[in-house]
């Protein structure tokens, strides 16, 4: 007995020493030490090298990466939307100083803000999802010209109907009769709705008299081939235009640039890359904006404020942008800005009929 209690005296004396070696440390099934979730590891464990700081200076890796629950939740939080201290410091500048966010990220200030690709993606991501809970999507009930031809026959049937039905009753009453008068003012009104109707049928009938209903080519295989998918499913159509827009949006961007690069042309020390960043941010708080309206609307805000959100603050946030991330002058970036609003009307066009395109795949 004396042995089994040195025995289990020595093994309690070695499990506390080892505890306050290691300081409350549990071990992972491979032999690295865990505290309060957390790897306490001395060599990266991404590429063995000797870990000096909060990061290997190797390969770049983290260090004491996690290993709980409630941080794989943040990550997961973060790589969807990007949440972290970067967001709350780069949206206000966004807001109200665009153009020195443009600018301090042209010059180096990398790691203290969101970098412009990855706010507009993200920007994009959550306009769609608003845009679907807001009710924001494309019509799927638009009636081909077929459907309409059905409708419109059904239509003239019931008023014929409703003529005939009056007309019996008419017949049947006595001239003398005082609701005779107003029966017949009743059947003329049937009637009347009824000869409308009849000239509504022909007009959509006619292959001229109805535009967009004409069963019209131009000759070119690939365009003709895409009118008739619009002609035969126009909700559909639309629908994949609405789809497109979202997948195809960072097309935006290289149409974009060549346009600013104009703007600017003979001064060599604005690049490309400074036309691709101011664009990018840009465009992310375009999105932004437009969430924040569409929003304001289904919270039942007036047309005058939607509106007037609309309308004043794109020029104005352009403006302050140009000035900021350029260092123009009032008037330089004021007809920049006149400038600029036609181009963005030329680049929305070209947007648009290259979504056109895809959509007749």
């Amino acid at each position: 007995m004396s042995e089994f209690g040195e025995a289990l005296g020595t093994a309690v004396e070695g499990g506390l020493f080892a505890k306050a070696i290691g300081r409350g440390k549990s071990m992972t099934p491979d032999g690295v030490p865990l505290e309060r979730g957390h790897f306490a590891e001395g060599a990266c464990l991404n590429c063995g090298t000797r870990l000096v700081g909060e990061h290997c200076h190797a390969c770049g890796q983290k260090a004491h990466l996690h290993r709980t629950l409630a941080a794989f939740g943040h990550d997961l939080l973060h790589g969807a939307l990007h949440l972290d201290g970067k967001t709350w410091k780069t949206l206000p500048l966004l807001a109200f100083k665009p153009g020195e966010l443009t600018r301090r990220y042209i010059e180096g200030e990398r790691a203290r803000f969101v970098s412009p690709m990855a706010l507009f993606l993200f920007s994009i991501f959550l306009m769609f999802a608003v845009f679907q809970a807001v009710g924001l999507t494309a019509p799927t009930d638009i009636k081909t010209s077929e459907g309409l031809r059905a409708d419109m026959e059904e239509v003239q049937q019931k008023a014929q109907e409703k003529v005939t039905a009056q007309e019996e009753r008419v017949g049947k009453m006595a001239r003398d009769d005082e609701d005779y008068a107003r029966q017949l003012e009743r059947l003329g009104s049937f009637r009347e709705e009824l000869d409308g109707i009849r000239k509504a049928r022909q007009l959509v009938a006619g292959n001229t008299s109805a535009p967009g209903y004409t069963v019209s080519t131009i000759g070119v295989p690939f365009i003709d081939s895409a009118l008739a998918k619009w002609r035969t499913n126009p909700g559909l159509m639309l629908y994949k235009l609405q789809s497109n827009s979202y997948k195809f949006s960072w097309l935006l961007i290289p149409l974009s640039v060549p346009f600013m690069w104009l703007l600017f042309f003979w001064k060599r020390r604005f690049r490309a890359y400074d036309h691709a960043i101011f664009v990018t941010y840009s465009i992310a708080f375009m999105s932004l904006l437009f969430i924040a309206i569409s929003v304001a609307v289904k919270l039942g805000a007036t047309e005058a404020v939607w509106a007037s959100m609309l309308g004043l603050i794109p020029p104005i946030h352009i403006y302050k942008q140009l000035r900021g991330a350029y260092g123009l002058s009032r008037f330089s970036a004021f007809w920049r800005l006149c400038v600029l609003g036609v181009f963005i009307t030329i680049v929305l066009s070209l947007f648009l009929q290259l979504l056109l395109i895809l959509g007749a795949f």
